[in-house]
């Protein structure tokens, strides 16, 4: 009677049997090379049609095998073989000209689509053509269109005017501080715009000699002073300037008020006269007979 030879372990067999020498629990195997536990049961039982297919079964035993440190090629040997993939039905050799598929190389949806490009591109090319023998007058830019005057000055007199205002409130605010600092009773006089401004323009023609008359007035700064006779009739009301001399005549009693004393100089009779003891907050009020 002849005995049978023993049957020759799988490569699923060879598997179980070094990972079992090495005491791994099959899930511990599978966690550690991030498999299902399903799928490392099917390799070692060689269940392989419950794998996707053999390329995979032979990655997955490979790795196996490289996990626990076991030479893969006993395994790989018992393993099944991937399937090559073989060429198409009818192909020919690697010279033969390549069919598409039909539909593909349809000549009508070509043209279709290229029609559009080829007009725009004539088109283009006919604008060019046109633009290139055009007379250069053509081209020429149109001369800019010239620019809107600017609205004449204002007149000298306008600007004379506005100055003459601002001339008008300064000198009334002065006048308001001083009369708010005088006792009741005193009448202090505003200086007119207009005198102001023949002021400025007497100060331009002040003469170096001593004018005439009963009261002589000279000024080192700006002073508002006002005089009258004693009718009440105005001999003098505005802003004598720095270094000018004043004369002036009039039916005694004269009544003065000068709005900056300490800048004054007064004359009376060819006498000076001291402004000190008629003078509060530098506005002297006197009388001279």
């Amino acid at each position: 009677m002849t005995e049978s030879a023993p049957e020759k372990p799988g490569a699923g067999a060879l598997l179980k049997a070094a990972r079992e020498r090495q005491g791994l629990h099959i899930a511990a195997l599978a966690a550690a090379i991030k498999v299902s536990p399903r799928k490392l049961d099917a390799l070692e039982n060689d269940r392989w049609d419950e794998l996707p297919d053999a390329t995979f079964t032979r990655a997955l035993a490979q790795t196996v095998c490289r996990t626990l440190k076991i030479d893969a090629r006993p395994v790989l040997e018992l393993l099944p073989q991937p399937a090559i993939m073989s060429l198409a039905p009818g192909s020919g050799g690697l010279n033969e000209p390549f069919l598409g598929r039909p539909g593909q190389g349809d000549p009508g949806r070509t043209v279709a689509a290229v029609r559009p490009l080829m007009l725009a591109a004539a088109a283009l090319m006919v604008a060019a053509l046109v633009v290139f023998f055009l007379p250069p007058g053509l081209w020429t830019p149109a001369e800019p269109a010239p620019a809107t005057a600017l609205p004449a000055a204002r007149p000298a007199a306008s600007v004379a005017s506005a100055a003459l205002a601002g001339a008008d409130a300064a000198a009334s605010d002065t006048v308001a501080a001083a009369a708010a600092a005088q006792p009741a009773g005193e009448t202090v006089f505003a200086v007119p715009a207009s005198e102001a401004a023949a002021s400025d323009a007497a100060a331009a023609e002040v003469k170096t000699a001593a004018p005439a008359g009963l009261v002589q007035l000279r000024t080192t700064d700006a002073s508002w002073i006002d005089v009258r006779d004693a009718g009440g009739q105005v001999l003098l009301s505005r802003t004598v300037m720095p270094g000018e001399s004043v004369g002036l005549d009039g039916a005694l009693p004269l009544r003065l008020v000068v709005g900056n004393a300490a800048a004054t100089e007064l004359g009376f009779r060819g006498q000076p006269v001291d402004l000190a003891p008629h003078t509060r907050d530098n506005v002297a009020r006197l009388e001279l007979r």
